[in-house]
């Protein structure tokens, strides 16, 4: 299944990943993609909020993954500049290090992605307008999203 969420502001993007971390878990892998300027980081960094982490979120472009402490560990990755060569990194391991891992530019790492994971495809619809198209794959990511959706 899939769902369409419209967000009409940077407020409700934040507010949408918030309503996720209410539902976090540990190991939960969630993969973002979309267009640069789309809101991957802005979903990230209301996602860190919630969690309790005070830092300042940025994209970890040039350092790949940036880990914060909080109620779980956040691991966020931006793996853009990859291109898809992950080999001798360990991305892997962070799969499994009781945190919530959130991937910016996921698409480019999609061979070595856990099978259960949620994916949220970022669209421009507007100036300030975007459409989440959110797909849960696995039981307690279809869980997850019929809690908040």
């Amino acid at each position: 299944m899939e769902y369409k969420i419209t967000t009409r502001s940077e407020m409700e993007t934040i507010e949408l990943a918030q309503n996720l971390e209410s539902e976090k878990f540990q190991n939960m892998i969630i993969c973002l993609d979309g267009e640069l300027g789309s809101g991957k980081t802005l979903f990230t960094k209301g996602f860190a909020n919630a969690l309790g982490i005070k830092e300042s979120i940025t994209s970890p472009t040039f350092t790949i993954i940036k880990e914060y402490d909080g109620e779980l560990p956040l691991y966020h990755m931006d793996v853009y500049r990859l291109d898809g060569d992950v080999e001798g990194i360990g991305i892997e391991e962070y799969f499994t290090k009781n945190g919530v891992v959130i991937i910016e530019w996921a698409n480019t790492i999609r061979d070595i992605l856990p099978e259960n994971r949620l994916d949220i495809k970022f669209k421009i619809a507007g100036e300030n307008s975007r459409i989440l198209v959110v797909t849960p794959h696995g039981k307690e990511y279809e869980e997850l999203c019929e809690a908040v959706f």
